[in-house]
């Protein structure tokens, strides 16, 4: 079942905003363009544009530092960017929580995307990343607060992996 793009979004966002999430490190993506609109246009949140996605996971270290929360905004591609950046997430102690849109899985047309698609899983886990993987609109809702309870509760890399089952697959 693919999700109403404005929908799932105002959703999320506001499971966000529950949480207490200030601060969103995104580097512009169709997948969360919906998102980042609300985000900007909520004057306690604040949308930062990101040059590379590794950024985002210092912009959610510093973030911690000074009591506030950040989410990374990125797409299954970008989860290649970080890797090295996640050995900060257990060493340094600090919570991460990231939002990915999923490409390269169901429905993809565009061959390049498939091998970070199939990869993102495997390399989240490995770095110790927790997934939580939403393929359905009602399955969003607890994937979101378990993610970001693993995250900001329990001071875990946690990832909130949105399918292209649930976001519809990009036709290139």
């Amino acid at each position: 079942m693919v999700a109403e793009k404005d929908a799932w979004s105002r959703q999320i966002f506001s499971i966000f905003r529950e949480h207490a999430v200030d601060f969103y490190g995104y580097v512009p993506d169709a997948g969360n363009a919906e998102l980042i609109k609300l985000v900007e246009a909520e004057p306690s949140t604040q949308a930062i544009l990101l040059t590379t996605e590794e950024e985002g996971v210092a912009l959610c270290a510093g973030a911690d530092l000074v009591g506030r929360r950040g989410a990374l905004l990125l797409q299954s591609s970008g989860v290649g960017n970080c890797v090295n950046f996640f050995s900060l997430v257990k060493a340094a102690h600090f919570p991460l929580f990231m939002m990915v849109t999923m490409r390269g899985e169901y429905g993809e047309t565009n061959p390049w995307q498939y091998a970070m698609g199939q990869a993102t899983l495997p390399v989240l886990e490995a770095m110790g990343i927790l997934p939580f993987v939403v393929h359905r609109a009602d399955e969003l809702d607890l994937a979101a607060h378990a993610g970001l309870a693993a995250a900001f509760r329990a001071g875990n890399g946690a990832a909130l992996i949105l399918s292209q089952q649930f976001l519809g697959a990009k036709v290139m």
